[in-house]
């Protein structure tokens, strides 16, 4: 098994067992899902597995996330934020500016130890099956970085049924990369990725069943992360089922959002933008936007699916009732219009040699390569203002929620919360304290906090209305202090996604009582506006934040 220089050697008994009997902790995350998604979140999908956690527990309304995946993850595993803990941008993504500098490194750095790190160290079995796209090389794996048993997808997506291992997708760097507990290995063709991440998850829990320590999963899957591919008889499930188009379907989630109890009676979702009208589409481009929605919502059917057989894999080996699930989204969905791999674009005849087949009747198939476009990613995401890739509430508010022992469930919690809320929550619920270094090298304090209090109903919040929380990603900035957010758009395009919407000037809003983001109130509370961006700039000094040095207008 490879490990980092500075690890310590995973073995199976690093510390002793406490007398007190401590929580299993599998924590799920679904890549560029929509928040309005599953049902227990007001969506027609059928996700009973994951709803049956859901409403069991408690819901979170304001739980928040970096715009996109890689840095979210950095946050979640580490609760420091994702310009000190290695991802201040995508790998993918880094600027000629951004290079070199501490912070950037493009992947989960030293400054951190994982919470699979610290679990470990305090006597956890630590698993993990599903995407990382957190480091490539073996040092930088989930193998080194505190996973005992592991098996994962190094980027950000793959194709689902592993059908881009070929010399073709190789030729445009393309080509995902597979470590079988640290061992590069080839995925197994045929196989859809959410039932094989959770078939090597469950074997991970099934090896260690009469191992008497606790244990953290982790199972981040790759669905319903593009290309959209699902199975043939999942799809068929949903066939016709969004002809009516994207404007029923916001319509139809918002409505059923209201009767949830998830957002206000009188909640108005914000203005649609760069998305055309759906009865101006011709009947040809009408039937293909509804079969890319057909599918992705097999992917979240077949993740719903997945849970379930983690579920009854935990009863069968009797560890269910000691686990606490934690569910939650990376970010917001996918409002690009994806047709083939970004790397195909920069090389001549590149789409044409992978053999891609976006044809109708084929859109689903391993062969075909979509995105689902802006559309239905806003009906998705729902209420809220955009999409992944914004600092806005509709790239950054997901889906979370958690259920299990010291929990109290049935509820619905409406507090802003963090991602970097998750690491300081499972270590507080282990009963462990953050040290101050790990292997030998100093680590930086949690900057996120322990979320037990509202787990455990006792508080309702776990951060006073003057803290600022900071948010930056390809140049868009947010500050989120209390019930108010400043946001800051540039004008140009951005690394990602490929077309910006922003003016270039800092807006304000009310976030509780326009969590749409719907009416900017610059002009109107000039000082509280200074106020926040005054604080976003302390934000971006104190966590290293590079900024485009060109200079630009900003309000």
């Amino acid at each position: 098994m490879a490990q980092s220089p500075t690890a310590p050697a995973l073995r199976n008994n690093s510390a002793p067992a406490p007398a007190e009997r401590r929580p299993n902790f599998l924590v799920i995350v679904a890549d560029d899902l929509g928040w309005s998604d599953l049902g227990s979140f007001g969506g027609e999908i059928s996700t009973p597995n994951l709803d049956a956690i859901a409403t069991a527990g408690v819901r979170f309304t304001g739980f928040h996330t970096a715009p996109t995946c890689s840095p979210t993850r950095s946050m979640l595993l580490s609760g420091i934020d994702n310009h000190q803990a290695g991802l201040g941008s995508m790998a993918e993504t880094l600027q000629p500016d951004q290079v070199g500098r501490p912070g950037y490194e493009g992947y989960l750095n030293d400054r951190v130890a994982s919470i699979a790190e610290l679990l470990h160290q305090g006597g956890y079995r630590t698993l993990m099956s599903g995407k990382w796209h957190l480091g490539l090389s073996p040092e930088r794996g989930p193998a080194a970085r505190g996973f005992e048993r592991s098996y994962a997808l190094l980027q950000g997506l793959g194709n689902h049924f592993g059908a881009d291992q070929n010399d073709a997708w190789k030729a445009i760097d393309a080509a995902p990369t597979y470590r079988d507990n640290g061992k590069i290995v080839p995925y197994p063709k045929g196989r859809y990725s959410a039932d094989y991440f959770t078939d090597r998850l469950i074997g991970f829990l099934e090896e260690g069943a009469k191992d008497a320590r606790p244990f953290f999963a982790y199972l981040p899957y790759s669905t319903p992360h593009w290309p959209l591919q699902a199975p043939p008889e999942v799809i068929a499930k949903y066939k016709g089922r969004y002809d009516a188009g994207y404007e029923r379907l916001r319509d139809t989630r918002l409505k059923r959002q209201k009767e949830l109890g998830l957002v206000p009676a009188d909640q108005a979702p914000h203005a649609w933008q760069d998305v055309k009208p759906w009865a101006s589409l011709t009947p040809q481009k009408r039937a293909l936007e509804s079969r890319k929605m057909e599918v992705y919502a097999a992917m979240v059917d077949r993740m719903d699916q997945n849970v379930g057989r983690v579920v009854a894999a935990l009863k069968r080996l009797g560890k269910y009732e000691d686990t606490i699930i934690i569910f939650l989204a990376d970010n917001g969905p996918e409002g690009n219009v994806i047709d083939a791999p970004f790397q195909a674009a920069l090389k001549p005849g590149g789409v044409a040699k992978l053999g891609i087949d976006n044809s109708l009747g084929n859109i689903g198939a391993a062969t075909s390569y979509v995105g689902y476009g802006p559309g239905w990613a806003q009906a998705n995401s729902s209420p809220s203002w955009l999409v992944k890739g914004y600092p806005t509430e509709g790239g950054t508010r997901v889906t979370a929620f958690a259920a299990g022992p010291h929990i109290a469930g049935g509820r619905i919690a409406k507090a802003y919360l963090n991602v970097t809320d998750v690491a300081p929550t499972l270590l507080e619920l282990a009963g462990q304290a953050q040290p101050a270094s790990f292997a030998g090298r100093p680590i930086l304090p949690f900057q996120g906090h322990s979320l037990a209090p509202v787990l455990s109903g006792k508080q309702a919040e776990v951060r006073q209305p003057t803290e600022a929380v900071g948010t930056e990603l390809f140049y868009r900035r947010a500050l989120r202090k209390g019930d108010w957010k400043a946001v800051f758009l540039p004008a140009s395009g951005s690394a990602y996604p490929r077309k910006s919407v922003g003016n270039g000037t800092w807006q304000l809003f009310n976030v509780a009582k326009d969590p749409s983001e719907a009416k900017d109130l610059a002009a109107i509370e000039p000082a509280k506006l200074r106020e926040l961006v005054a604080d976003w700039d302390n934000y971006a000094k104190d966590k290293g934040v590079v900024l485009p040095v060109a200079p630009r207008t900003e309000n």
